[in-house]
């Protein structure tokens, strides 16, 4: 009988945390195997497993219906490592107990190891800093189990039994932002001793798969010019060939400045010709006219792109009677934001998400070469693939465009004033009428902006401190800025907004100017991504305009970017110009507990 596919690799136990996948392919980089299975996989299942970790989740582990994984794998003899929730659930299920925490962390956060003989943390500093994300903490151990680290206000910041094998983290070690993260998860991984796993070969396996679940279809492709659609269309005309794959483009009108002029140049130089360009921008405007909620602005950009594809390749004789399926960009963050996973909180549906293609999906009928990717994987495929420097590594696009970047609302969001009885801030501030998605402990949040001031303008580490306490402490707040176009609180002027074609170009003009100073200032190559926002408040009778610069690696985590001082005037400067601007707030927000994206 063949070995269990998970047999003597690293097995990751999904309860819906949004990191469950990155784990996976930390580990993979490392050069071992790695597989993802469902929290409730029996122990009997799993006893080949040459360790066993335990993800995040959004839920509390003691609220009825909240996903259980098998008391038994804590008996398997095997390594295990819970992380968050998964660190949580081993508490109780070994005995202990888990409560509410009295303060929620979220984000950076100190810690402190207290145990010498921990393998985890041998010969690491006594302090470091962490990413947390969580609500509840372990109040009292399990049996058998000692604290192995602290913060400030979590006392079991990360325990084990080291008799036993079990190590329990209440931070996310998996993300880049916890210092020596990756050295706590390499030094689990080598307690575990897992098979050797290779990324040489990787486009010829994703293609292996492609092959097989195209058969002997053609497919049409949705492209943007992103990195996602241009690395998978790519892949597609290369395993497939140019005439089993036609490619098309759909200008939205929600495109940057002469985006679509420079895609079409792009796929010249590549030699790829068989893209077709569609002017839909003043059908999508007329669809999105008198549409506000973001949810709905999603679904309609979705369902209109799918209805533009569907009548061009009815056109052009790409019926998926005649074997043609849909082929889509869709990468991993995208699936798990969605609610894709089985724990998972849904925190944003993605166009690529929406119920026409969870229908299609269900047919069979929609292949989605980088599914199982993170964006840093996706751009090695792209570079093995061959294709420039220049176009893998540019910043994150998000599909949606310009639409996800214009806050639409028909009146002010009101603030309760119940919520801020107890907030102060002795600090000039104001709160803003808007309120934008946020990502806490692994759940969604929908919650106002913070906007600070001060009388230079520019960021101090105080208030990019102030950026994590806030959120972290008020049910208020997911976001925090400071005002750099003004230096005393303004009562922000609410200004009804939807997308139409003059909203689209007033954004437009200020992403274009936000791309050409970071670029004249060799910038661009590390920011990550820098998303601009229009809001539908001023200072007067204007819009305001917040930058958002982030420095990531996956989307999953993400820091704000520190703009030189020079930079950020000469741009608040420029964009106080355009005609319709007259506000200009910066993002320092990380992720947690902001997502990079507002909506």
């Amino acid at each position: 009988m063949a070995a269990a596919p998970h047999y003597k690799s690293v097995v990751i136990l999904d309860f819906g945390g949004q990191y469950a996948h990155l784990i996976a392919s930390r580990i993979r980089r490392f050069g071992f195997k790695s597989f993802i299975l469902p929290a409730d996989t029996k122990a009997d299942l799993l006893k080949d497993a040459a360790g066993i970790i335990l993800s995040g989740g959004p839920q509390s582990v003691y609220e009825k219906g909240s996903p259980q994984a098998d008391p038994a794998i804590l008996s398997l003899g095997v390594p295990v490592l819970g992380l968050c929730y998964g660190h949580q659930w081993m508490a109780q299920a070994a005995g202990g107990t888990v409560s509410p925490a009295k303060v929620k962390e979220y984000g950076p956060t100190a810690i402190r190891t207290t145990v010498a003989n921990n393998p985890l943390f041998k010969d690491l500093p006594k302090e470091f800093t962490v990413w947390m994300s969580h609500g509840d903490e372990v109040s009292v151990l399990p049996p058998g189990f000692e604290t192995t680290a602290s913060s400030k206000d979590c006392t079991n910041a990360a325990m084990m039994d080291l008799k036993r094998g079990l190590f329990g983290i209440q931070f996310h070690i998996e993300v880049t932002h916890s210092e020596h993260g990756m050295e706590i998860l390499r030094r689990f991984v080598d307690i575990c001793s897992p098979e050797q796993w290779s990324m040489e070969g990787y486009a010829s396996h994703v293609g292996d798969d492609v092959k097989k679940e195209v058969g002997d279809r053609k497919v049409f492709m949705l492209v943007s010019g992103g990195v996602d659609s241009t690395v998978a269309f790519t892949l597609l005309n290369q395993v497939l060939g140019h005439e089993r794959v036609t490619g098309l483009l759909v200008d939205t009108g929600l495109m940057r400045k002469d985006e679509v002029l420079g895609i079409e140049r792009a796929f010249e130089a590549l030699k790829i010709k068989n893209l077709h360009i569609e002017n839909a921008s003043e059908r999508f405007y007329k669809a999105l006219k008198g549409v506000y909620e973001p949810e709905k602005k999603r679904e309609i950009i979705g369902n209109t792109f799918l209805a533009v594809q569907k009548e061009v390749s009815d056109r052009m004789g790409l019926r998926i009677e005649d074997g043609w399926m849909l082929g889509q960009g869709t990468i991993y963050p995208d699936t798990i934001e969605t609610g894709g996973t089985k724990h998972a909180d849904k925190i944003k549906t993605h166009h690529n998400r929406v119920e026409l293609i969870q229908r299609m999906m269900e047919e069979g009928l929609v292949v989605e070469p980088l599914k199982e990717l993170y964006k840093d994987e996706v751009r090695q495929l792209g570079e093995e693939l061959g294709l420039p420097r220049e176009l893998v590594w540019r910043q994150p696009f998000p599909g949606p465009g310009l639409g996800v970047r214009i806050l639409c609302a028909e009146s002010p969001h009101p603030v309760d004033a119940a919520l801020l009885k107890d907030f102060t801030l002795d600090l000039p501030h104001t709160v803003l009428p808007v309120k934008s998605v946020g990502v806490q402990g692994d759940g969604r949040t929908y919650r106002h902006a913070l906007a600070l001031f001060a009388s230079h303008k520019v960021p101090t580490d105080a208030h990019y401190a102030l950026a994590t306490s806030i959120p972290n402490a008020s049910r208020v707040f997911s976001r925090v800025l400071l005002c750099t176009s003004h230096t005393t609180p303004f009562d922000p002027v609410f200004v009804p907004t939807m997308i139409e074609k003059d909203t689209a170009d007033l954004l437009r003009a200020a992403d274009a100017i936000v791309d050409h100073e970071v670029r004249a200032v060799n910038l661009y190559d590390r920011i990550w991504q820098f998303p601009v926002v229009l809001l539908p408040m001023g200072a007067g009778k204007g819009h305001s305009i917040v930058l958002r610069p982030i420095e990531s690696t996956d989307a999953m985590t993400a820091a704000a970017f520190r703009l030189p001082e020079a930079l950020l005037k000469r741009m608040t400067d420029k964009i106080l110009a355009i005609d319709g601007i007259d506000a200009v707030f910066l993002d320092l927000t990380n992720k947690p507990p902001a997502t990079i994206e507002w909506e």
